[in-house]
């Protein structure tokens, strides 16, 4: 099983948690709960963070069943419940395809 099936899998059994970063940055941003699950359900892993400051963690493109783009980092699936740490909608402004960022 790959890595982003594995979260995907800890994702649809409710293995999962939310920081408090990400609590606030989901309130501030309109992102609801179900938007997560169906950005993860159908998302790549884009970035990963091998040395994040608690554990590795890998920030994930997806797009809601309405079509709305979302980034979602979270920690990797071997923790007990999977971490998402921030989400944000991506700025195209930023990157390209949502997938890879602009240099600056």
């Amino acid at each position: 099983m790959s890595l982003v099936d594995d979260l995907r899998r800890k994702i649809e059994i409710d293995q999962f948690e939310f920081s408090k970063h990400a609590v606030d940055q989901s309130i501030l941003r309109h992102i609801g709960v179900q938007e997560v699950r169906e950005a993860i359900a159908k998302g790549e892993i884009i970035e990963e963070y091998p040395k994040d400051k608690y554990w590795p963690s890998y920030l994930i493109y997806g797009r809601t069943v309405e079509g709305r783009p979302l980034h979602i980092q979270c920690s990797h699936p071997s923790r007990p419940l999977v971490k998402i740490v921030t989400l944000y909608e991506p700025d195209s402004a930023r990157w390209i395809n949502f997938r890879e960022r602009k240099s600056r």
